[in-house]
């Protein structure tokens, strides 16, 4: 298991990690052609992380679900830096409203840029912001 401060944007399904649900947006309605989804604020003890969800997983998961993601993938999911199960990754519910955790850093609110000695690796350059906002602008 990984902590979601060790956690880094990558295009590979490599992360797996627990975490409790925070807070939940609603499900956004689909434009023709996509799948339903919503954000949800997630955290451990060490970070939080923006994480979305797909079709059913909207309704499956509410705040307080103690939440295990294997082989998930941290990266940007239309204009936002998202951690998620994608379609490698399974979640799961393990458990409810007891895991210490903190809100901030919120990993989704860091600036990453690659690694110049490693270009398939992301870096942090700086922190978009020092408050962990529920959830980021949508574009």
């Amino acid at each position: 298991m990984v902590y979601l401060k060790d956690i880094s944007p990558a295009a590979e399904n490599n992360i797996n990690t627990q975490f409790i649900v925070l807070d939940k947006m609603q499900p956004v309605p689909p434009k023709e052609g996509q799948s339903q989804t919503c954000l949800a604020l997630v955290a451990d003890e060490t970070a939080a992380v923006h994480f979305q969800l797909w079709e059913d997983e909207c309704e499956a998961f509410e705040v307080g679900d103690i939440v295990r993601l294997t082989n998930g993938i941290f990266s940007n999911n239309r204009n936002n830096l998202v951690l998620r199960a994608g379609k490698r990754g399974r979640i799961e519910k393990v458990g409810e409203f007891t895991m210490a955790f903190v809100e901030t850093p919120n990993m989704s609110e860091i600036r990453w840029v690659a690694d110049p000695t490693h270009p398939k690796r992301y870096v942090q350059e700086a922190v978009i912001s020092t408050h962990s906002r529920i959830f980021p602008p949508l574009h």
